[in-house]
């Protein structure tokens, strides 16, 4: 069997025409080369991957396993070894096909001695802006990122999750269909994450494409519509979260308030860990047949109190772990 044959192809929702996927790559190799000997290094195997128009994808996987590489060819900015990619129906690498598409890249360099204000207005004169688009974009791009307030602020003076946004509104000059973030929530604090979260949720919201990788688990599955995890180069798993995670739970856990410690030893038994017991609060993590009426019963009539019972499931992390350790072998 060809490896091509044995790796994951992404066909995109049955029935939906080329035109409406704003993303498709076929056959997407990439080879580098590298070292004295100029060896060939391949870092994109046989990738099929399809994004439909208006849905919010995360490209997950770790460093090194070829985010980026993909992301510059779809871009035009690098050349594919074999293989084609389309982006809003059109080859890569037409001008007219780029005017529609925003780009963050992983590391942004800005023009620091530039104000946000005046480096939006550089960079739409770039991208062919009039006066007029100008002067009406600008200021709703520095309000929906939330720089309003330090639009006459040079870039230097920024913090890291300011020159972000700021990046994020260069992304959107233009009002692009599809909009291509490469690791947007790299290097920011938790304040910086939710503020670059919510303002893809808005994109979302507006019907427009998003396309991002990360190898921040969390974010991804907070947002996304569908995922693909590349390994190696390769695309192991793609698809919506509920139909790569499944609905089955795999524990359920129960905290408890004010349980005797003569009861919480009789019921740690049942506990697929120890229980941990903070001040009067005890959480025990059952497995999935407990019979957890019975257990509740117990608890109650022993004079203790239910503070919450939560059933959990397979979390994206977990599926990304056991792929990893897997090396990439479904």
């Amino acid at each position: 069997m060809a490896l091509a044959d044995r790796i994951p192809r992404d066909d995109g929702p049955t029935g939906k025409d080329s035109w409406m996927l704003a993303v498709r790559t076929e056959g997407l190799c990439k080879e580098y080369r590298v070292g004295f000997w100029r060896r060939r290094s391949r870092v994109l195997h046989a990738l099929n991957l399809t994004v439909e128009s208006g849905e919010t994808f995360g490209y997950l996987g770790p460093n090194g396993a070829g985010k980026t590489t993909t992301l510059k060819i779809l871009l035009g900015l690098v050349r594919p070894t074999s293989g084609k990619a389309w982006l809003l129906g059109q080859e890569v690498g037409y001008a007219r096909v780029r005017s529609s598409v925003g780009f963050l890249p992983e590391m942004p360099s800005f023009y620091e001695y530039l104000t946000g204000e005046e480096y939006l207005t550089y960079m739409a004169r770039l991208a062919g802006l009039s006066r007029a688009q100008r002067r009406e974009q600008i200021p709703a791009l520095l309000d929906l990122v939330g720089v309003t307030s330090a639009r006459r602020l040079q870039l230097r003076k920024y913090s890291k999750g300011m020159l972000q946004r700021i990046g994020l509104a260069q992304a959107l000059l233009g009002d692009p269909r599809l909009v291509i973030l490469d690791e947007p929530m790299s290097g920011l604090d938790p304040i910086g994450r939710k503020e670059v979260r919510d303002i893809i949720l808005r994109l979302r919201a507006e019907g427009r494409t998003v396309f991002f990788s990360t190898h921040i688990i969390p974010d991804v599955e907070m947002i996304c519509d569908r995922v693909g995890i590349l390994l190696g180069g390769r695309l192991v798993r793609v698809g919506k979260l509920d139909d790569l995670l499944g609905a089955e739970v795999e524990s359920v856990d129960v905290t408890t308030v004010g349980l005797p410690p003569g009861i919480v030893e009789e019921l740690r038994f049942q506990s697929i860990s120890s229980p941990l017991v903070q001040e009067d609060r005890t959480l025990f993590r059952l497995p999935p047949k407990t019979d957890i009426d019975q257990f509740l019963r117990r608890v109650l009539d022993s004079g203790g109190h239910v503070a919450s019972v939560n059933p959990q499931k397979r979390s994206l992390e977990d599926m990304f772990l056991a792929e990893v350790r897997a090396g990439g072998r479904s």
